[in-house]
């Protein structure tokens, strides 16, 4: 069992289920999935960058990446409807709680002028999406093999009521917020005053 999965079983559990006054565990925000995604437009002109993607993706990830293809064609961009354009790999289950662990431990302390994450990154479901502008924080990857720089981006899909809930949730597992817009976030909204 992976060390966050332990913990979240042992103390975040009982935790939230005082915090948030439910006894059902089925009840309580968890960690469904997690979403390693790569968008490589440059390659149209590259083949390689493609394949040098799906390589890196499937080191981060421990699991073998899949490659994403276009869904309309813009001829802008000079790009075609189902052509490929980018990788991506769905973690669940013990994969999934390892990699946030290692996200969470490893790689944001080595992002370069790192500040603290956005705790407004939330969507209306509860997940949580970052951007990492290089792969090459993670540990996985060897820095004189890399022939390419590609961002991601991560996807925490938490299964929740509401915003809170998965706020709370990432919060203990020690997801690293910025401490002025989380309090902010948690401030009610002032009431509108009326104008003579």
């Amino acid at each position: 069992m992976a060390r966050l999965q332990e913990k979240y079983k042992n103390e975040i559990v009982p935790e939230l289920r005082k915090e948030l006054g439910r006894e059902n565990p089925l009840a309580l925000p968890r960690l469904d999935k997690v979403v390693i995604s790569m968008g490589v437009g440059k390659a149209i002109e590259n083949k390689n960058r493609l394949d040098a993607a799906a390589r890196d993706l499937s080191q981060i990830a421990g699991q073998k990446a899949s490659l994403t293809r276009a869904r309309k064609s813009v001829a802008n961009f000079k790009l075609r409807k189902g052509q490929n354009i980018g990788v991506k790999v769905t973690l669940r289950g013990a994969r999934a709680y390892e990699f946030l662990d290692r996200l969470i431990s490893i790689v944001i302390p080595r992002i370069r002028d790192f500040r603290g994450l956005s705790p407004k990154a939330f969507d209306e479901a509860g997940n949580y999406n970052l951007g990492i502008s290089e792969q090459v924080v993670f540990p996985e990857i060897n820095l004189d093999k890399v022939e390419f720089v590609q961002g991601m981006n991560v996807t925490i899909g938490v299964r929740a009521r509401n915003r809170a809930d998965s706020f709370e949730l990432l919060k203990r597992f020690g997801v690293p917020f910025r401490v002025q817009e989380a309090a902010e976030e948690k401030k009610p909204a002032r009431p509108a005053t009326a104008q003579a």
